[in-house]
């Protein structure tokens, strides 16, 4: 063989190594778990930050918009929600630039966004850099490719952090703090921190779909009597008899949904912030898995996610606007006060009025949409809370999954039975009203 064909062969192998390479890269990149383990890291910053449960869904929420947005570039948008939003953001992200990559915009944005919104969002920027260096070692892009794609990621991300500016979260600090009332059957800070109310006034933070903060107002609670023939003494003994006499198993569930982020434990004179994930990133971490197990394509990923994260938002909304409305006392108050003094619930109680239960409100909304996205009869491992050292369980149905999260909130003593059934409803009737919103857009295309 002469050295000039010789060279050529040499050529020719390269060629076809980097074919196979290249291949091989593709098949062994996974745009679910990419866009899922991303999603985590925005988890990761809201634990660090102890971001509370209505803030944390709030980020979601603009970081899975942000994301959703980037893979409708290019499309007739017939997927999106921004036409239904009551306040109609201008973003017409219509035109696909050269060189752009879906799958990076969509991770890009996504962290982007949560790096301008968070306190210290400051910390995905490494989560940036090393998604960068993955898609040019698994994707092979370019630089060109890469730095066409950054360019659109930020610009979305800036026009979505825009929109986010008015819906009303930078005045929450100029209202006036709330004041607990003096009046029995009202709640009052709790146990062992006795920490101020979070959230007073999320009643004023702007909805993506429903109406107002008033929209599927619950009926109202219970009666609050000591009188031992009520019916609310006899739900304060249902939480006393229930937490004394707790099986192994309901004490499991009620430490799989705790998702407090707000846990103290305390070792002699010290005090030990536990921090975990808040009850919409258990759910938003739900989405992930699922979106894994199924293989979902790019943009079923980012849809699923963004509709999850968007009702999450909207049903703590509603949620957190009974509980200041009807402003109840919480189970620990209530047993210690009128039935015993030494009595501890499971799990601490969160720093918030008790009607209604948020986690039920929360778990009920999201299994309906995981549901209408991905149907009912779906058997799934929830690996969410592993990384906080407690083992995964597995669900034969998001439907089931989000009634055992409602009812834990009875075995780990922070709510009243009227709460989480009240909660279940409300969530539901929220996701139903965006769910039908988003049917009906989808028919009248």
């Amino acid at each position: 063989m002469t050295q000039k064909r010789l060279l050529s062969f040499i050529i020719f192998i390269f060629f076809i190594n980097d074919i196979v390479v290249s291949q091989k890269a593709s098949a062994d990149f996974d745009e679910a778990s990419e866009f899922s383990n991303n999603a985590f890291h925005l988890s990761e910053v809201m634990i660090h930050d102890v971001a509370n449960p209505p803030a944390a869904s709030r980020f979601y929420a603009y970081a899975m918009e942000a994301a959703h947005q980037a893979i409708l570039i290019g499309t007739d948008h017939s997927l999106s929600f921004d036409k239904l939003f009551h306040t109609a953001p201008a973003f017409n992200f219509t035109i696909a630039p050269k060189n752009l990559n879906k799958s990076l915009c969509a991770n890009y944005a996504m962290l982007e966004t949560g790096r301008l919104m968070m306190p210290s969002g400051h910390l995905l920027r490494e989560k940036q850099e090393q998604l960068l260096d993955r898609y040019r070692k698994k994707r092979h892009l370019s630089g060109k490719d890469i730095s066409s794609t950054v360019k659109q990621a930020e610009w979305i991300a800036a026009k979505i952090v825009e929109y986010a500016r008015g819906d009303g979260y930078t005045k929450l600090s100029t209202l006036k703090r709330y004041t607990p009332q003096k009046t029995e059957g009202h709640w009052y800070p709790t146990p062992p921190e006795y920490m101020l109310p979070v959230e007073a006034h999320w009643s004023t933070i702007r909805p993506f779909f429903i109406a107002s903060s008033s929209s599927f107002a619950p009926s109202p609670p219970t009666p609050f009597s000591t009188n031992k023939n009520s019916d609310f003494y006899k739900l304060i003994k249902e939480v006393y008899d229930t937490t004394t006499q707790l099986t192994s198993l309901q004490v499991t569930i009620a430490n799989f949904w705790d998702c407090n982020p707000f846990a103290v434990k305390y070792s002699g004179h010290m005090s030990i912030g536990l921090k975990k994930i808040s009850p919409g990133g258990h759910w938003i971490g739900i989405t992930g898995i699922i979106c894994k197990q199924k293989r979902a394509s790019l943009d079923s990923t980012v849809y699923a996610h963004a509709l999850v994260a968007l009702t999450i938002h909207d049903a703590f909304i509603t949620c957190w606007t009974e509980k200041y409305t009807s402003d109840r006392i919480r189970p620990e108050s209530a047993i210690n006060k009128y039935l015993d003094a030494e009595w501890r619930p499971l799990l601490q109680t969160p720093p918030f009025p008790e009607y209604n239960s948020g986690h039920s409100v929360v778990s009920s909304a999201s299994a309906e949409v995981l549901s209408f996205l991905f149907g009912d009869s779906l058997t799934y491992t929830d690996t969410s809370e592993e990384y906080f050292g407690i083992p995964a369980r597995t669900f034969s149905s998001f439907r089931e999954a989000a009634n055992e999260a409602a009812i834990s909130r009875l075995y780990g003593g922070i709510h009243f039975r009227d709460a989480i059934e009240a909660g279940q409803l409300q969530g539901r009737k929220v996701a139903h009203y965006i769910l039908g919103q988003v049917k009906d857009k989808k028919e009248n295309k």
